[in-house]
């Protein structure tokens, strides 16, 4: 057993915390509801703190990357499991955090709407202890899904989240509850195979060449490891002249995006390539791995578990949904299939283009069609998540820094979406657009807060998602014009979809809030209350932050650039040797 911790496992401390609170929360009688909204909410409080030191810390202008320990930040790392291969050696699994430029900006972004998530659930009175104890647990699994980088730890974080998630709509739903939550766990459940093939395949092709080097008594554990040690352990096992049973396999993400680290003559190995129905098996695994994560990402065709979920889950877990666990998927794409096999990324990356504007334009026109404002506002994050997809599939600087870009911008976004459409739910409990006009007149500052969500989520200069638009539509631009994978109508493509997702957002602020003032039934006209200080105190201070990401775009993208300049290099370096190989 060893451990490499240089720092205050701050990283640590930040994914576990929430299970210290937990253990507290569980020995609290049941009556004491107070006390459980108290201990969930100091705990997400102290969370955005120790992300604010983690921020302190993490050095901007580093030559950030993700094909190497030493480009990571905050390391914590600790021997976890071995397991005997056989004659294939042995695998050895770590407790592996760190932060660099593809999570940084989404664990701030997870901190910051679990304590959103929090207020949002102050009033609920059924089943609260068991309520905040999943809340708790699912915070600990959020957190641990964005820095973990050992591919089984990523995993086992991720794929319990869906627990959690099942029971707080299934328990707390609205009437079709029982039908989302099951459509949710199934459909995100089979993600989940897809994923697992890969990284058993994975797991018996890659390896640790420092801790082979041990294994096989080349190496001892008082060596200074230098670069050229590595090299030429790497060397060996490639030419083997270090045994099979010598070799240690690992799960480590890092490690993984280097090809000297892949065992030669293994199934995933891009050197020596194995085919599987004639296609390619790295190709296969890809595209394993990109169909796994849609899913997560619910963009189209594996999007429709995500309607069903938002309608039915209580308010502040649609926010969790839409603004923390569709990013999981897209930074699990960008972690895992863009990292590991950027063959696949270059390959793939024109039918990734089109299936991102498909997403954009059909879930716009479904939005167009809807009369319920929590479903409308799902439509809405799938056309977001297509918009992502086109910034990925342009392989461009511009492209992939807009798509981690909107990523953030729409966690905020949709946040304060769906707390809007929470505030007329809890008024009347309905949340049908036809049943009101003119609520500008009894509500004029639910009316400037809803405009300003709206504002921001059609893409208007000043807010988030204008910058991360700008930026995906420069990179599907500049990848044409650059003799890119993504011609120049998919970018042409892409500004209709902006026009098209801007049509339902101006149509439904003048059905809601102009003209005059009437209710489809009357009776709800004394509880349309204006906003309450808890509602403020949710909606002013995620409005400051997209205004803030608009206004000044370097707050974010100087904390993702270099590692996203590293990655679309490795991809068009390593990606085009990789493609020689495997077609040549």
């Amino acid at each position: 057993m060893y451990c490499l911790n240089t720092n205050i496992p701050l990283l640590s401390l930040i994914t576990w915390l929430p299970m210290g609170s937990l253990l507290v929360l569980l020995l609290i009688p049941r009556h004491r509801q107070k006390a459980f909204r108290l201990i969930a909410l100091c705990t997400t409080l102290l969370q955005v703190i120790g992300v604010v030191l983690v921020l302190r810390q993490f050095s901007v202008g580093l030559s950030v990357g993700t094909t190497t320990p030493g480009s990571l930040q905050l390391v914590e790392q600790c021997a976890w499991m071995h397991l005997n291969l056989g004659s294939l050696g042995t695998l050895s699994i770590h407790y592996f955090l760190g932060v660099d430029g593809l999570n940084i900006s989404l664990l701030l972004l997870a901190a910051v709407t679990l304590v959103i998530g929090v207020v949002a659930s102050w009033h609920v009175q059924s089943y609260t202890k068991a309520y905040f104890a999943l809340y708790l647990l699912l915070d600990t699994l959020i957190i641990g899904s964005f820095v973990a980088l050992d591919f089984l730890l990523f995993y086992s974080f991720f794929e319990a989240a869906l627990i959690p998630l099942y029971f707080f709509i299934g328990l707390w739903g609205g009437p079709q509850r029982t039908y989302a939550a099951t459509k949710f766990f199934l459909y995100t459940l089979l993600g989940t195979i897809p994923i697992l093939m890969v990284l058993i395949g994975l797991g018996l092709s890659v390896y640790d060449p420092v801790a082979t080097g041990i294994q096989a008594g080349i190496l001892t554990q008082s060596h200074t490891i230098s670069p050229e040690k590595v090299a030429a352990i790497q060397s060996m096992v490639q030419t083997k002249q270090i045994a099979a049973k010598d070799i240690v396999h690992t799960l480590n993400l890092t490690l993984m995006s280097s090809p000297d680290n892949f065992v030669p003559d293994s199934i995933l190995s891009p050197t020596k390539v194995k085919l599987l129905g004639g296609q390619a098996v790295r190709l296969l695994a890809f595209l394993s791995l990109l169909m796994g994560f849609l899913i997560k990402l619910a963009t189209f065709p594996f999007h429709s578990w995500l309607p069903a979920a938002h309608v039915e889950a209580p308010t502040p877990i649609s926010i969790l949904l839409a603004a923390i666990l569709l990013k999981v998927g897209g930074y699990g794409l960008l972690r895992t299939a863009y990292s590991i096999f950027p063959e696949g990324a270059l390959y793939y990356s024109f039918w990734i283009g089109i299936l991102g504007l498909i997403s954009i334009s059909y879930a716009a026109l479904n939005a167009l069609a809807m009369q319920d404002l929590k479903r409308m506002i799902a439509y809405a994050s799938i056309a977001h998540m297509g918009f992502f997809l086109l910034g990925l599939a342009s392989l461009t600087h511009e492209g992939i820094n807009g798509a981690l870009y909107q990523m953030v911008s729409h966690g905020f976004i949709s946040a304060m979406l769906f707390l809007v459409a929470g505030v007329i739910e809890e008024r009347t409990h309905d949340r049908s657009l036809e049943n009101y006009s003119g609520l500008a007149t009894p509500m004029p500052h639910y009316t400037t807060m809803a405009m300003l969500a709206f504002l921001a989520a059609l893409g208007m200069p000043g807010f988030s998602g204008f910058i991360a638009e700008l930026l995906i539509l420069l990179g599907a631009f500049q990848s044409s014009s650059s003799y890119g994978p993504l011609p120049t109508w998919l970018g042409i493509g892409g500004a209709v979809g902006i026009l098209l997702n801007a049509t339902y957002w101006v149509w439904t602020i003048q059905r809601m809030f102009w003209g005059r003032f009437s209710l489809r039934f009357p009776a709800w006209k004394p509880s349309l209350q204006d906003l309450y200080a808890r509602e403020y105190g949710l909606l002013i201070p995620l409005i400051i932050l997209i205004l803030a990401l608009g206004l000044f775009p370097r707050l974010l993208l100087d904390l993702i650039k270099d590692t996203v300049s590293h990655l679309v290099t490795t991809i068009y370096q390593v990606g085009r040797e990789n493609l020689k190989l495997i077609m040549p």
